[in-house]
């Protein structure tokens, strides 16, 4: 079953004093995008997060926000590490003098490197702390996998209308096709005896001039490859490997059926209808790109 790549996911909880807040919300992308943002206590554990983060999602874009809130005024300090900072102005000066750079040394270069700013709360969280901001995003990532799900079937559910009203559209101009030759004919049969006045035309003549319009406006093949993809994409629909990508493909292949038909019919109904189709397939289309 499909799934849509627009969700969102928040879970709140309390451990140890402090108030653990996931947010998890998914937009469209081409691709799987992971943005994560966590307080500096947790950037060791960035990588590992942004893993868990990946095996549940195969496309868009991803943003998990986690936040610590509550905190006392102490675990809240943020710690400098004077060492570290004098070893970084110290390679600094050095490459100034090495390369003669006008510049000197200032805050603005020092405020880049994150180790020199460490916040005593990254001691203090214990293994059980942790265990529990981890059980929190996952339970926020769950959250947001089944408002996808729920969007997915409402996708689910529209697109399989507007692929019945397509079949029911090919099916009116398979119908009419047929008519269209002998409406030619006629019109043939009529312009013929109004250019000779009143002249029966030569009936192999006016046999070959027919057969020729039936072969050129012949779209037989087209309406059946464009059956044969509906029946492709309802299957896809259906299937557990169901992917935006493949989707957006098999639209396209339709489209280009559909154009033919158009191109090769000159009947103002079949080209009526064709503008249905190409309407639903646009519809179709932008259905698509909100699909996982």
């Amino acid at each position: 079953m499909i799934k849509s790549m627009t969700g969102y996911g928040r879970v709140e909880t309390i451990c140890d004093g402090r108030n653990i807040v996931v947010e998890a919300k998914s937009v469209n992308h081409r691709f799987l995008e992971i943005a994560l943002r966590t307080p500096a206590a947790l950037y060791p554990l960035e990588m590992e997060y942004k893993k868990k983060i990946g095996e549940k999602f195969r496309r868009g874009r991803i943003d998990v926000s986690i936040r610590l809130e509550g905190e006392s005024a102490e675990s809240s300090r943020v710690n400098l590490n004077l060492e570290i900072a004098r070893g970084y102005v110290d390679v600094l000066t050095r490459l100034k003098n090495e390369f003669d750079l006008r510049e000197s040394v200032s805050l603005q270069n020092l405020i880049g490197f994150r180790d020199i700013f460490t916040p005593p709360a990254e001691t203090q969280m214990g293994a059980a702390f942790l265990n529990r901001v981890e059980q929190t995003l996952q339970e926020a990532l769950s959250m947001l996998v089944h408002m996808r799900q729920d969007e997915g079937i409402a996708l689910f559910s529209d697109m399989q209308s507007r692929l019945q009203a397509i079949r029911e559209i090919l099916e009116a101009v398979r119908l009419r096709a047929p008519q269209v030759v002998l409406d030619y004919q006629k019109r043939l049969s009529e312009r013929v005896r109004e250019l000779t006045a009143g002249m029966e035309p030569d009936p192999a003549r006016l046999a070959q001039e027919v057969a020729i319009l039936a072969d050129r406006c012949d779209i037989t093949e087209e309406i059946v490859r464009l059956q044969s993809h509906i029946g492709q994409f309802e299957e896809l629909l259906e299937s557990d490997e169901a992917e935006g990508r493949k989707i957006d493909f098999l639209l396209q292949e339709m489209n280009r059926e559909i154009n033919t038909i158009g191109s090769k019919s000159s009947d103002v109904d079949i080209s009526r209808q064709v503008i249905e189709v190409k309407s639903e397939l646009g519809k179709l289309r932008e259905q698509a790109q909100n699909i996982e």
